[in-house]
């Protein structure tokens, strides 16, 4: 993996940012929360002000959406609710489908879980956009089959030194929840990208992006 870029990931937990305090940290791309659930109320509170900031900072940014689906058709109308609070917006890095450790969700077999990423992730792209799965490492293993995952990116989340044993390729690891990045206050999310995920997106025409 020859390409390395960091960035963070952060939601209306993190507050205010400074957002140009940020860039000048050396943060180069930020994937913003941009909802949970399936209700459009359910936007993240300080999502439109974070894309706006980037955006203004020259940040390239992507999302991700919180899941609580425990079925197919919820996954849908999680996804459906996250094209709405996307919409018109463009996007250099991908829009992730987060999965976790919900007790709903822990409850589904293996297959009822990877279904469900499956729904999202889907709808997602046939909307013209660049997805993927966001998970831990050990969510990964021990909760999906990751050989029935293999058509979709990975951002996945270990807190060490390294990735160390991931069953699928992955594009992005979150290495860090205790970060402290000049601009923010208190603990964020750090993350490496490997890929150069603005040029395949916008060569790919998705996101918003064109070529």
């Amino acid at each position: 993996m020859s390409t390395k870029v960091y960035g963070i990931d952060v939601s209306y937990h993190q507050g205010l940012i400074d957002w140009a305090a940020v860039k000048k940290a050396g943060v180069r791309f930020a994937i913003l929360r941009a909802g949970f659930g399936r209700e459009i109320s359910q936007k993240d509170g300080c999502f439109e002000e974070n894309y706006a900031a980037c955006k203004a900072a020259g940040i390239p940014v992507g999302a991700y959406w919180y899941s609580y689906a425990t079925d197919t058709a919820a996954a849908r109308k999680e996804a459906a609710t996250c094209l709405k609070a996307i919409e018109g917006k463009s996007f250099e890095y991908p829009v992730w489908f987060d999965q976790e450790y919900e007790p709903g969700i822990k409850a589904l077999t293996d297959r009822q879980r990877v279904e469900i990423v499956k729904a999202f992730c889907n709808t997602l792209e046939d909307a013209g956009y660049y997805t993927g799965l966001y998970c831990s490492r050990d969510w990964l293993k021990n909760y999906l089959i990751p050989n029935q995952l293999k058509a979709y990116d990975v951002w996945v989340a270990a807190y060490a030194s390294d990735p160390g044993s991931v069953p699928l390729p992955y594009g992005m690891w979150q290495y860090s929840s205790t970060g402290h990045i000049q601009g923010i206050a208190g603990n964020v999310d750090l993350d490496v990208a490997y890929k150069d995920y603005p040029s395949i997106i916008r060569k790919a025409g998705l996101n918003g992006l064109r070529g």
